[in-house]
């Protein structure tokens, strides 16, 4: 067979075949338990009126969590860099659409030129008859290229720019899942903050009455100097928490305005009214450990990048072998005095069909080939961690929230029976059975309950907004990852 068809048979079957060299992708096999450890117990949590936490941050059943929730979905600033990055991304795979796509281009040039009669040039030019020294061309020309993809090298480069822009999108949901979980978390810790600093004020006002009552009694002679040294020791510890509570309140809300995009104080009218701690709903829809391999966006964007890194293997395999090219030319060129620029005697033409192969380059693409390799083993490792990191995450919020709502319930159980301690020891006080000293005692004894049972639905809430999150929230990857 002569080498010009020979030439074209190889070209025409590797188009037609549409091979590409380099391994195929396929998702990792990663062995994962039918169920999480702490999944039961999650699930035997008793139900309350609040929708199921997969519904969304309005399954708190609170419109102030919704309405921050919302506002940093619409203004962070992380989340606005992320959404930058999509941009680049999807820049990248509009490069490698076009590299496999022929590119052309139309350029066109003008000359004017003077030849002195003084050079040696310019003397035999003037010995001629009719020598002009004044000259002028034109030249316009269409011309167009493409690189014919035989092997693939192309092709691969395209699948890791896709990669590469899918990873991106799940990349930017899970940010907005982190930012969407950071503000309720935030949310919830003010709530706390703001319930804890009441009941300290509280705290303060009974201690308070308690030295004076025990200071009267010193008075009296009823009382011993030791009492009041207590009583003024502990009235000192109380409100000294107060202002560690207030600093704790007053970073939260500055930290919640700059998740906001705001500076801080911009929302802080809004959560100056004391409110209620809000309660996580129930979670019967939980999942398997395998399901967060779909639904977490962090895992998506490791699985992704694998993805990607497994592609440019192929690509830097392509380079072993030649790269061919077609390419075309039509214009015109003439001078002044050969004619009109577009006449059939100025027309041009051309037609190549090129070839490059890095024939005494093997050594280079060899390590190309290794690091492409490494990074792809490097992105299998990264990928793997990130699932057992994920899953890891699951069974600690699973953890935190199932033991947070036993302690908060222990510690209700508390309150209620100090609640009915100091209303016996008010009683009895009317009757005159015990001093005034038992009924601050009972109060200062119930509000300190009331705290631990305050901090303990703080974090059992908070548990839950970590639980959320690390389900992977409400985000579709199918529904994403489908576009495209």
């Amino acid at each position: 067979m002569p080498p010009k068809r020979t030439l074209v048979v190889l070209i025409s079957t590797g188009l037609v075949a549409g091979c590409a060299v380099g391994p195929d992708y396929q998702r990792p096999e990663i062995s994962l338990s039918e169920r999480f450890l702490g999944q039961a117990a999650v699930e035997k949590r008793p139900e309350g009126s609040n929708s199921n936490v997969v519904d969304g941050w309005a399954g708190f059943a609170d419109p102030q969590l919704t309405r921050f929730v919302t506002l940093a979905l619409q203004q962070n600033l992380d989340l606005a860099q992320a959404s930058a990055r999509i941009v680049q991304a999807r820049a990248g795979l509009g490069a490698a659409d076009a590299a496999l796509l022929p590119s052309g281009s139309v350029n066109g040039q003008t000359a004017r030129a003077y030849q002195s009669v003084e050079t040696p040039l310019g003397q035999i030019l003037d010995a001629t008859p009719g020598f002009d020294r004044y000259g002028s061309s034109y030249e316009a020309n269409l011309s167009a290229s493409w690189e014919l993809d035989v092997f693939g090298g192309l092709r691969r480069g395209r699948e890791a720019a896709l990669a590469e822009y899918q990873a991106s999108q799940a990349g930017v949901a899970a940010i907005r899942l982190a930012v969407a979980a950071q503000a309720a978390d935030i949310y919830i810790s003010i709530r706390g903050l703001q319930t804890r600093i009441a009941i300290a004020q509280r705290q303060v006002q009974t201690q308070q009455k308690l030295l004076t009552t025990i200071e009267l009694l010193q008075g009296q002679g009823l009382a011993a100097e030791l009492q009041v040294h207590q009583a003024r020791g502990a009235l000192a510890q109380v409100r000294a928490s107060v202002p560690v509570l207030e600093t704790g309140l007053e970073a939260a809300m500055n930290a919640l305005d700059v998740l906001l995009g705001a500076q801080p104080g911009t929302y802080r009218a809004e959560l100056t009214a004391l409110e209620a701690i809000p309660v996580t709903p129930p979670i019967a829809a939980s999942g398997t450990p395998g399901d967060l391999l779909r639904r977490r966006p962090d895992l998506i964007v490791a699985e992704r990048r694998l993805a990607a890194s497994n592609a440019r293997i192929g690509a830097a395999i392509a380079e072993y072998y030649p790269k061919f090219s077609l390419s075309g030319l039509v214009g015109s060129a003439t001078s002044v005095s050969g004619g009109n620029l577009f006449g059939s005697g100025a027309s041009q033409m051309s037609g190549m069909l090129g070839l490059r192969w890095r024939l005494f380059d093997f050594g280079r693409i060899d390590a190309q080939i290794e690091r492409a390799r490494g990074q792809e083993a490097e992105q299998l490792a990264t990928y793997r961690l990130a699932v057992l990191r994920a899953t890891e995450d699951v069974e600690n919020a699973f953890t935190a929230l199932v033991k947070r709502e036993q302690q908060a319930a222990v510690l209700e159980q508390g309150v209620n029976s100090l609640g009915r301690a100091r209303q016996a020891a008010f009683e009895a006080y009317q009757q005159g059975i015990v001093s005034l000293i038992g009924v601050l005692q009972a109060d200062d004894n119930l509000l300190r309950a009331t705290d631990a049972r305050a901090q303990a639905q703080t974090e059992s809430a908070r548990a839950g907004v970590a639980a959320f999150k690390a389900l992977g929230g409400d985000w579709s990857a199918a529904e994403t990852l489908a576009a495209n």
